[in-house]
C-alpha cells in the first residue's frame, strides 16, 4: 500500500453553540514537520493535536488551521455586574476627588472592559477541546482517503515500470550468458598471441585471467537485483506505506545496475542498462511523493 504525502482536507463540527472549521494540508518532506494555527486562547490544546497528527502521518510538512466561532452570539461574552459596579464606583470616586462635573457614561465603562468582560472559552475549555479534536480527527480521515487514492495511482505506474525493469534485466542476464563463449574465444586468441613469442609473461597471463573472470560474470549482480525487486514488491504491497524503505531499495538497485554497466563490454547490454537507469529514476521521482 502506498500513501501519497501530498493532500488537502477540511472538516466542520458543531456542538452546542460552538462551530469549528479545520483545514489540513500536507506536502512533501523528508521528516515530519507540523505547523498548527490556533486561536490565541486555545494554544493549550496544541500538544494534543500534534499527537493526533503523529499517530496518523509519519512524514511530510503538515499545516493544520483551526477556526472557531459561536453559533449563538449571546454565549460569546458575559458581564460580571459586580465588577462593572466596582469600576463605576472607582470612576465616581476619581470624579469627585478631582471635582469634575462631567457625567460617567457607559462608553467610559467599556474602556475598562478587561476588568469585567469574561469570555466563555475559559469556562468551556473542555467543550472547545472536544469540538476541535473531533473536527481534526475527521479532517485527518478525509486527508488519508485522498492520499490513499493518489497512492493507488502511483502504485499502478510504479508496478508497470518495475515490470519493464524486470523484463530488461532478464534480457541483460541472457546477453551476459551469450557473451561468455564470445569472450572465451577472444581470450584464446590473446593467449595464442602471447605464445607466439619465446617468453611468456606469467604475470600478464594471470592478470588477463582475473580481468576476464570479472568481466564475464554479471550473475551475482543479477541475483542481487532479483532479491531487491522481490523486497521492493513486498514493500509496495505492505499494509503500511514504506516510502523510506522503497527509496533505499532503489538506491541499491541503481548501484547494481551501474556495476553491470561498468563490467559488460557490450553495446546491447549498455543500451539496456541505460533503459534500466531511466526506469529507476522515474520510479524514484514517484517515490519522493510517498509517505
Amino acid at each position: 500500500m502506498l500513501k501519497s504525502m501530498t493532500g488537502y482536507a477540511k472538516a466542520e463540527f458543531t456542538k452546542d453553540y460552538i462551530k469549528t472549521l479545520c483545514e489540513l494540508k500536507c506536502v512533501n518532506g523528508k521528516m515530519l514537520d507540523i505547523n498548527i494555527r490556533l486561536p490565541r486562547n486555545l494554544q493549550s490544546i496544541e500538544l494534543q493535536l500534534r499527537e493526533m497528527i503523529k499517530n496518523r502521518i509519519s512524514r511530510g510538512t503538515v499545516t493544520l488551521s483551526i477556526q472557531v466561532e459561536y453559533t449563538d452570539p449571546t454565549k460569546m461574552l458575559s458581564f460580571n455586574e459586580e465588577k462593572v459596579k466596582a469600576v463605576y464606583s472607582s470612576l465616581n470616586s476619581i470624579k469627585n476627588s478631582l471635582k469634575m462635573k462631567d457625567a460617567i457614561h457607559l462608553e467610559h465603562l467599556i474602556k475598562f472592559d478587561e476588568f469585567f468582560i469574561e469570555s466563555n472559552s475559559q469556562e468551556d475549555e473542555r467543550l472547545f477541546t472536544q469540538v476541535i479534536k473531533q473536527a481534526t480527527n475527521q479532517a485527518l480521515m478525509n486527508l488519508e482517503k485522498m492520499q490513499l487514492i493518489e497512492g493507488k495511482n502511483l502504485e499502478k505506474d510504479i508496478f508497470n515500470r518495475m515490470k519493464r525493469f524486470q523484463s530488461n534485466l532478464d534480457k541483460i542476464r541472457a546477453l551476459g550468458m551469450e557473451k561468455i563463449p564470445q569472450e572465451r574465444e577472444k581470450f584464446r586468441q590473446k593467449i595464442a598471441q602471447l605464445f607466439e613469442s619465446d617468453e611468456i609473461d606469467e604475470q600478464r597471463l594471470y592478470l588477463e585471467l582475473v580481468i576476464l573472470a570479472d568481466k564475464l560474470d554479471i550473475t551475482e549482480e543479477c541475483t542481487r537485483l532479483d532479491s531487491h525487486i522481490s523486497f521492493f514488491n513486498e514493500a509496495v504491497n505492505s499494509k503500511i506505506s514504506e516510502g523510506r524503505k522503497i527509496n533505499f531499495l532503489l538506491q541499491e538497485m541503481n548501484r547494481e545496475i551501474n556495476t553491470i554497466g561498468s563490467k559488460a563490454n557490450d553495446a546491447d547490454i549498455s543500451q539496456l542498462v541505460v533503459l534500466e537507469k531511466e526506469e529507476l529514476e522515474r520510479i524514484r521521482e514517484q517515490i519522493q511523493n510517498v509517505e
